[in-house]
């Protein structure tokens, strides 16, 4: 029996439009492209699309999609398919490539803004995974089958949102796990992240119901070797790490950022592809993706997840997007991050108003406002117009006015979320363009709020702000920050 891998791969860039204009401003960072979305895109999206690798016949170009299993952040591809429309077909393509071969898509959903899910509502969570489900079958023309987790982050009552929108795996860090047992047997503790992650297993809906989704929990060793270390420089290493694991069958997989491939790593993209089109093939070494291995061997194992919350990129849970865990990248030495707890509670004091506002003036013009912002998506995608969202939702026919307000209703929520894009809290400092950019989204809620008319809370928001304190002295404040914003 050959040795079954997967690969995956998440890529993801935070939004990065300006939220007056639309485009994205020049980011003097990213030089000598002229943001990060052109640079990273130069450096590993396009090059993973059409990797160039020797042949007997010279050169060969393969699309390491096509092999790896992969999502993509609805927002990226969304400026991608703007950006470069072959790449974004490459990748669209990819799927269906991989669905030929294997009878199961290789490309996953992601939840949209690539919030946090356990530090919101459960009601921003349900949209969020809705969202990333809507645009992913406006993209790829099929249901996704599994959802990527922002930050794998992930706690009962995420899983059991997913469960409830009919995902049916996803994927998660080995030290997530609790504890496991044999279906019907007895339970036993997970120790040292000691889970073993050649096969599936079945989480349980908490409510009772039986219901139930796959987990997989991608080899921690292995994926730390790619993440960090130098194994994509060579595809005999790449495969070895593989094949050292193989034991009595099962899936050997691992799960990296995508930009590995290209950007954190230069020209891996190239080992990546050499790695699974010609090394795997020569050593008779199949590479499938999730949904075929589930398809053919259902879990026989049940796993529960550790209390409180946990991610993969942070040691304490999931306090790197909440509080000063000791979490970051980059920065100087003696830098903290106790900014991140005030900038959140300051979102909050926002989003809270956003919420109310759109409860009571949407609750006036949409028979359930809620629903009505989970169909908003299809406007985002482009799939249908904001006025046939509108059409469709409103309680009663509307008036100018009244669409008017609808529309800056649904824009309200629109930019509230995306206020919570992870990014804002996963670097060193309150003055890093991540962070910056969700403070823009704040002051556009605002604006946003001010043209429906109800109360602005940017004074208590300031307030709470001024507690965000920079490490750099030329930045001062969050309160500082917003202040300086440019809002044109």
């Amino acid at each position: 029996m050959a040795l079954q891998i997967a690969v995956h791969g998440h890529f993801y860039q935070p939004p990065r439009d300006n939220p007056w204009t639309k485009e994205i401003d020049p980011q003097t960072s990213a030089a000598p492209f002229p943001n990060w979305n052109e640079r990273v895109h130069a450096e590993a999206y396009r090059p993973n699309a059409f990797a160039r690798i020797p042949s007997e016949n010279g050169e060969r170009v393969v699309n390491n999609f096509e092999r790896l299993s992969f999502d993509v952040g609805p927002t990226l591809m969304q400026w991608m398919e703007r950006a470069d429309a072959e790449t974004y077909r490459e990748i669209v393509r990819a799927d269906e490539v991989s669905r030929e071969r294997l009878g199961h898509g290789n490309a996953l959903a992601q939840a949209y803004h690539h919030t946090i899910l356990p530090l919101g509502s459960m009601r921003d969570a349900r949209t969020q995974v809705r969202w990333g489900l809507a645009d992913f079958r406006h993209r790829f023309g099929r249901d996704a089958a599994g959802m990527w987790l922002p930050e794998t982050a992930a706690d009962d009552a995420t899983l059991g949102v997913l469960i409830d929108e009919g995902v049916a795996f996803t994927i998660l860090a080995p030290g997530q796990g609790a504890a496991w047992r044999e279906l019907g047997g007895d339970w036993r503790a997970v120790e040292d992240e000691s889970l073993e992650t050649r096969v599936a297993y079945r989480y349980e809906h908490r409510d009772g119901s039986g219901r139930s989704l796959a987990v997989f929990f991608y080899d921690g060793d292995i994926s730390h070797s790619i993440a960090f270390g130098d194994a994509g420089s060579s595809a005999e290493r790449f495969v070895d790490l593989f094949a050292a694991r193989v034991v009595d069958g099962g899936l050997v997989h691992a799960a990296t950022d995508g930009e590995t491939y290209g950007h954190h790593h230069v020209f891996t993209d190239l080992g990546l592809a050499y790695a699974l089109f010609v090394e795997a093939e020569k050593r008779d070494v199949e590479v499938t993706n999730y949904a075929a291995f589930l398809d053919a061997h259902q879990p026989e194992r049940e796993v529960r997840l550790r209390p409180g919350g946990t991610s993969w990129s942070c040691a304490h849970g999931l306090g790197r997007w909440k509080e000063d865990c000791g979490c970051s990248t980059g920065g100087e030495d003696g830098w903290n991050q106790a900014w991140r707890g005030p900038l959140r509670d300051a979102l909050e004091i926002v989003q809270a108003a956003a919420d109310d506002a759109f409860e009571r003036v949407g609750g006036r013009l949409f028979a359930d406002p809620w629903a009505a912002r989970d169909d908003y998506v299809r406007a985002l995608t482009g799939e249908v117009s904001v006025d046939h969202v509108i059409g469709r939702n409103a309680s009663a026919p509307l008036n100018d006015a009244g669409r008017a307000a609808a529309q800056t209703l649904l824009a309200l929520q629109e930019s509230s979320m995306s206020m919570f894009t992870s990014c804002g809290w996963f670097f060193n400092d309150v003055g890093g363009i991540e962070t910056i950019q969700v403070l823009r989204y704040a002051a556009r809620t605002l604006e946003l709020l001010d043209e429906l008319g109800q109360p602005s809370p940017q004074d208590e928001f300031v307030t709470m702000l001024e507690q965000a304190k920079s490490n750099d002295p030329d930045v001062g404040t969050g309160a500082d920050a917003f202040r300086g914003l440019d809002r044109a």
